[in-house]
């Protein structure tokens, strides 16, 4: 086996600092297949960025890890704590996972203001004045001071999606999770959205993304998971994964890609 990579069904060696890991999941969808023994590991302070086909698992995987979807065998771990255990408080364990989905899902009838402190009043049991600081100082790091009081229809869609990626960071989640949050984006709204994934990295947020662009992962990954039929077929840094793949079918996805021209940026 190549050094840096893993093949499929292998579960990830511990180690220390690693806030999320998977171990043997897998998960069916009337009877067919979506995730098969899928074993994954996350660092502390690191991006994982997950790639493949449109149906591969990254999404059903995702929800997995914040219990939204039951699996059915393998376990889940969240700094060492078992949470697809039946006896964990699966609240409490969303209330350390923060997501970011592509459709922004925000309140049209609240203010962004409203929206993002929402959860830390009603779940976190902060105070208002608490909650409204801290909104207001996530949406000044992230550009959006000046957008606290208007309504979500005011905004164009990248800043729609900074202002949920604001949402999710509002708890001071422990880990985050964003799931092709360019993919409803207009192509010149995307950048807004990736320099703001850039500055989380440097600020050593841990995170997981699904996406599709791929130059991205490239730059911003500390490693990158490729999912073919519900398998984390290969797995490594971005400059082996992308550079030297070892799997024939990471070498015709990949090749699709650069026919494409996403591999770009």
């Amino acid at each position: 086996m190549t050094a840096g990579v893993a093949r499929a069904g292998a579960g990830p060696a511990a180690g220390p600092g690693e806030v999320l890991r998977l171990e043997s999941v897998r998960k069916t969808f009337g009877g067919q297949v979506v995730l098969r023994d899928v074993g994954l590991a996350v660092p502390e302070h690191s991006v994982t960025a997950l790639i493949g086909a449109s149906g591969s698992g990254k999404s059903t995987l995702m929800r997995c890890v914040n219990l939204l979807e039951r699996i059915d065998d393998g376990a889940i771990f969240l700094d060492g704590e078992e949470i697809t255990d039946p006896r964990a408080d699966e609240d409490a364990v969303r209330r350390r996972i923060g997501v970011v989905f592509q459709s922004y899902n925000l309140f049209p009838h609240m203010t962004v203001l409203d929206n993002i402190t929402l959860a830390p009043r009603r779940v976190h049991r902060a105070g208002r004045a608490e909650a409204e600081a801290r909104a207001l100082e996530l949406l000044e790091r992230l550009g959006l001071a000046a957008k606290a009081k208007e309504y979500p229809d005011r905004l164009s869609g990248g800043q729609q999606q900074r202002v949920a990626i604001v949402r999710a960071l509002a708890a001071g989640p422990r880990l985050l999770l964003l799931d092709e949050i360019t993919a409803a984006l207009d192509p010149v709204l995307v950048g807004e959205v990736l320099s703001v994934v850039r500055d989380l990295k440097e600020q050593g947020m841990t995170m997981v993304i699904s996406t599709h662009e791929m130059g991205f992962a490239r730059e911003v990954a500390d490693q990158v998971c490729f999912l073919d039929d519900g398998v984390v077929l290969e797995q490594g840094p971005p400059e082996q994964v992308f550079g030297d793949p070892q799997e024939e079918r990471t070498r015709r996805f990949l090749s699709r890609v650069v026919a494409s021209g996403r591999l770009q940026g």
